[in-house]
This record gives structure tokens, C-alpha cells and sequence, in this order.
């Protein structure tokens, strides 16, 4: 089985402060087999580490639509923030991609997803809710560890069969194994550092 990490950031996030080469570096300290960078509303800092490590990294991004955020994998093209969730989920498609959602029940936080909204892209605690509406909807889960600085990748892992794109991904998920290691509440402080660092600079 490989481990996947799902879901993590670069400094092409306005949250992250984090350099690709740095992510890299700890994936491979940490043995984890394939990265998944999902910037917000960017592909360029996991462009910039596919060119870095190709056998590594996978394109993803995260998309604020105008109900939640959506995450996606293997994206070639990058989707503009502020569209419908329809209409995202339906740019990704053209181009093949692995589709999920991110922070499913989150109230707290920005794109986070209402239980209505998500019966809306049907089929396409947060965490214990969202994995019951899954099994109650009969939808695949993922985890990730939603790193913004580099110590924080690796605590939530897919542990899977080898797959090879999208396609493959859809193929394997279903039997995926989650491995996860709660996060501090203080690890959500690193994302706000770098938000107010970067508004300073600009």
C-alpha cells in the first residue's frame, strides 16, 4: 500500500508561507509516497513542486465556490475562485479530475459546507458528520492533513493500493485506509501568521 496525502499547501497559499522544496523534503522524511497540493485557488506552487519531484506530487487545488470549498486532484487547468459549486465541479470533470469536498459540517470556518449544499452536488463532528453522510449517501471519504507549514504534513494519511491518475484514484478510494493524528488546536495559528505576514508585505 502507498501513503497519500491529500491535502496540503505551499506559499501560493495567501495562508501558507511554505516553500515546495520544504514540502517535499518532509514527505519523503516522513516515507509518504504521493503529495497532493492544493493551494487555494492556485495550481502554481504544486506546478512548482511536480517540477521539483514529478513521481511525488499530484496537482490539486482548493476552490472556493460560492457555497463551500471543493478539493481536487490531478487538475490540469486552474479553476477561478467564486463560481457555483455546479459549475466547478463541472470544469473539473472536463478535465478528469478527482473531486472532493473540504471541511464537510465545518461552521467555524470559511468554505465550510451546510448538509443542504452538499445534497446539492450529489453525487459527486465536521469529520464524525461528514463521514456519516458519506456512508448514508454512499459516497467515497478522503482525509489530509490540511498542512499549511511543513511539520503538519503526513498527520492525516490515505493508505491504498497503488493507482496511476485520476481514473485510478476513483478505482482504489473505496478501499482506502485513514490514518489520522488530530492536529492541536494551535496548529491553525501557523495559517493565520502567514495571512497576516503576507498583507503586511502587500
Amino acid at each position: 500500500m502507498i501513503k497519500l496525502e491529500f491535502h496540503c499547501h505551499t506559499h501560493a497559499s495567501k495562508d501558507s508561507l511554505t516553500r515546495p522544496v520544504d514540502l517535499i523534503a518532509v514527505a519523503r522524511r516522513r516515507g509518504i509516497d504521493r503529495l497532493v497540493i492544493t493551494d487555494h485557488n492556485s495550481i502554481a506552487g504544486a506546478r512548482e513542486a511536480q517540477a521539483i519531484d514529478p513521481e511525488l506530487i499530484i496537482v490539486g487545488e482548493e476552490i472556493m465556490t460560492t457555497q463551500g470549498e471543493i478539493l481536487a486532484a490531478f487538475v490540469q487547468e486552474e479553476i477561478p475562485a467564486g463560481l457555483s459549486p455546479l459549475e466547478t465541479i463541472v470544469q473539473l470533470k472536463a478535465q478528469g479530475a478527482f473531486i472532493s469536498v473540504s471541511h464537510p459540517f465545518d461552521e467555524l470556518r470559511e468554505g465550510g459546507w451546510m448538509e443542504n449544499d452538499l445534497l446539492e452536488i450529489l453525487p459527486l463532528g465536521f469529520n464524525l458528520r461528514a463521514r456519516a453522510f458519506a456512508e448514508r449517501h454512499d459516497l467515497a471519504g478522503t482525509v489530509g492533513s490540511d498542512a499549511h507549514a511543513a511539520f503538519e504534513v503526513g498527520r492525516s494519511l490515505l493508505l491504498l493500493d497503488q493507482f496511476s491518475g485520476a481514473d485510478g484514484l476513483r478505482k482504489v478510494i473505496r478501499t482506502a485506509k485513514m490514518q489520522v493524528k488530530w492536529s492541536p488546536w494551535w496548529f491553525h495559528l501557523t495559517s493565520r501568521y502567514a495571512s497576516m505576514k503576507k498583507k503586511k508585505q502587500s
